[in-house]
C-alpha cells in the first residue's frame, strides 16, 4: 500500500515540490522519490535490496549521530505527516539540500504535536564523509529557526537509535497562580487557581508510579504499543519559586503516559485524588480512573540513554 503526498518547501513554487511515496514495511517506513537519483531513501538502508535490488552500501553511506533540539509549538510532532509540518520532515528536507537522495533521518522516539526536545537522538546517511562541525553547520543553514542540530557524531557500524536506547529522562514544566507569563507561553502549562497545589502530595502519589507497572490506565487509546508494561526508575519535583518541573526518567513510555500522569498528579495536588489512590488507578488498568491529560506545551524530551557498547552519550544510571 502506497500513501503518496507532497513535502512543499517554504519559498518554492509547486513545480518544486518532492512528490514522495511511502511504503509501511513492518515497525517503519520506506521512502523513495519518484524523481531525482533514483537512490531509494530509506528508513533503513539494509532493506534497499529486498525493495529495489540496490546495495546501498556500494554508495559508501556515512552514518552519523545527530543531538537535536527543537520548539514543538509549530509542528506537528517528530514523525514525518502527509499534510502537516513535522520535526522529521523538516530535518529530512534540509538534508536533501545537501544530499538530494539523503534517507529519512531516524529518531530515537516519536514526540506529539506541541511536545519539545533538548536531545533528541537522530541517525542519519550521507553520501561522502563529512567533519562533523562542518556537517552541523551545514543541516543547520537549511533547518528553521525552531530546530537545532546542538552535536553531530560519526555513528558505529550497526547502531540503530531507538533498538538501542535504554532509557528515557522526561521533563514536565508547569506554573501556577492566577495570572500566567506571558513569555513563557507555549513553554510550559500554566495550573490556575488561588490556593497552590499540593506538592507535598503530589510527591507522595509520585512514589506509587515509580518501579515495573502495567500503565494501561496511564496511555491514550490511540496507543498501538504491544506491551503497556514499562519501567519508570525515578520521578522527582524540581521547584523554582512558582513553578514545578516534574522529572521522570524510565526505559520507555507509552504514548501520553507522561502527560496523564502529570495530569493526574496535578489533581492529586488539587485534592480531587488521594496519593492513596493510584495503586488502585494503576490495577484497574483502566484510562478512565486516571486524571486529565497534561497539555503538550510543558512536556520536553531532555535526555536519552544508549546501550553503553556503542559509546554514544553517557552511560545509564539505570543499566
Amino acid at each position: 500500500m502506497f500513501v503518496h503526498f507532497q513535502i512543499t518547501e517554504l519559498g518554492q513554487n509547486s513545480k518544486d515540490m518532492r512528490i514522495v511515496k511511502i511504503e509501511k514495511y513492518k515497525d517503519g517506513y520506506l521512502c523513495a522519490p519518484r524523481k531525482g537519483l533514483g537512490i531509494p531513501s530509506l528508513i533503513d538502508p539494509r532493506l534497499a535490496k529486498k525493495f529495489w535490488g540496490l546495495w546501498l552500501n556500494n554508495w559508501m553511506l556515512y552514518p552519523y549521530f545527530l543531538w537535536l533540539a527543537y520548539v514543538g509549538t509549530g509542528f506537528h510532532g517528530w514523525q514525518i505527516q502527509s499534510a502537516s509540518r513535522s520535526v522529521q520532515g523538516e530535518l529530512w528536507l534540509a538534508l536533501c539540500k545537501l544530499w538530494e537522495g539523503a534517507p529519512l533521518p531516524q529518531g530515537t522516539g516519536r514526540t506529539d504535536a506541541g511536545v519539545h526536545a533538548n536531545a533528541q537522538g537522530v541517525l542519519i546517511w550521507m553520501h561522502k564523509e563529512w567533519e562533523p562541525y562542518r556537517l552541523l553547520a551545514a543541516i543547520n543553514a537549511h533547518l528553521p529557526r525552531e530546530i537545532r542540530v546542538r552535536e553531530v557524531l560519526l555513528a558505529p557500524d550497526g547502531f540503530f537509535p531507538r533498538h538501542h536506547a535504554v532509557a528515557k529522562r522526561y521533563v514536565y514544566k508547569l506554573d501556577e497562580g492566577p495570572s500566567p507569563n506571558p513569555f513563557m507561553e507555549f513553554r510550559r502549562w500554566h495550573v490556575f487557581g488561588l490556593k497552590p497545589i499540593d506538592r507535598a502530595e503530589i510527591s507522595d502519589a509520585a512514589g506509587h508510579l515509580i518501579g515495573t507497572h502495567d500503565f494501561s490506565s496511564f496511555r491514550c487509546k490511540e496507543c498501538s504499543a504491544e506491551t503497556t508494561v514499562r519501567t519508570i526508575f525515578d520521578i522527582r519535583l524540581e521547584t523554582n519559586g512558582s513553578g514545578l518541573n516534574i522529572v521522570f526518567e524510565g526505559d520507555r513510555f507509552l504514548m501520553h503516559q507522561v502527560r496523564i500522569i502529570v495530569g493526574t498528579l496535578v489533581e492529586v495536588g488539587r485534592g480531587k485524588y488521594q496519593s492513596e489512590s493510584i495503586p488502585r488507578i494503576i490495577e484497574s488498568k483502566n484510562r478512565s480512573m486516571a486524571g486529565i491529560t497534561a497539555p503538550p506545551e510543558g512536556l520536553y524530551l531532555e535526555k536519552i540513554w544508549y546501550s553503553s557498547e556503542w559509546g554514544i552519550g553517557e552511560p545509564s544510571p539505570w543499566s
